[in-house]
């Protein structure tokens, strides 16, 4: 099956406080296929989060180059990555980022909106993805009377309503309680098979990062896929 999302050779380096150069990202390569389930883990500071960034066009590689849909980024001019990155990538954050003033469908309608959809159009589309999440009760409530699993279905809704090509989710679970972190990963997998999405998720967690189809992990700038065994604490 033909990838959805893939990276070559990523290699990614910063500054240090000292002006010394170090690399975290080292001739790094991945490929996600359509509904495919991905969960990256590793050590705090490895670089998973650099990883999304550049997955997601948040940020460019020193070298080596990302596809989605068979089209590299770097043939992007900044108008043309910003508009393939709203209408073609989801992105869900530990902090779901919901606009505290708008209700749960005025949060989950903003990326239409952006995208040039109008009101009429976007309504219907929001309301029927807080529907598929199971939040169409909670719809017109404002995001501060939700609690944090609805707030992170509000996000996850936001993230998927203009059905992206890629869903892109960084310690999505990492401040709900474990029931709810299980619920949520179940969900995610749950909708990336039905939407053919290609899922990539970073987790600390271990016994959620299980759930995926494939469990990599990120040690000195390269992805190893770790075998069932490694994954028992």
């Amino acid at each position: 099956m033909t990838p959805i999302l893939e990276a070559h050779d990523l290699v990614r380096r910063f500054t240090g406080g000292d002006g010394e150069s170090f690399t975290v990202l080292d001739g790094l390569s991945l490929a996600v296929a359509p509904g495919e389930f991905v969960a990256i883990v590793g050590a705090s500071g490895c670089g998973k989060s650099t990883l999304l960034h550049l997955l997601g066009a948040l940020d460019r590689p020193d070298a080596g180059e990302v596809m989605l849909e068979g089209t590299p980024y770097e043939n992007d001019d900044p108008a043309a990555l910003a508009h393939r990155r709203n209408a073609r990538i989801g992105f869900v954050f530990q902090f779901h980022h919901l606009l505290r003033d708008f209700t749960a469908v005025e949060n989950v309608m903003m990326p239409l909106l952006i995208g040039g959809m109008s009101r009429d159009e976007a309504t219907p589309r929001a309301m029927a993805m807080l529907s598929t999440l199971g939040l169409a009760p909670r719809a017109r409530s404002r995001t501060p009377l939700l609690s944090g699993g609805e707030q992170q279905r509000v996000a996850l809704a936001r993230a998927l309503v203009h059905r992206p090509a890629a869903l892109l989710a960084d310690e999505p679970t990492g401040n709900l309680d474990p029931a709810t972190s299980a619920a949520l990963h179940d969900l995610l997998s749950d909708l990336a098979r039905d939407q053919g999405v290609a899922l990539v998720t970073v987790t600390h967690n271990r016994d959620l990062a299980a759930r995926a189809d494939r469990v990599l992990t990120l040690e000195r700038g390269r992805l190893r896929e770790i075998a069932a065994a490694e994954m028992t604490p």
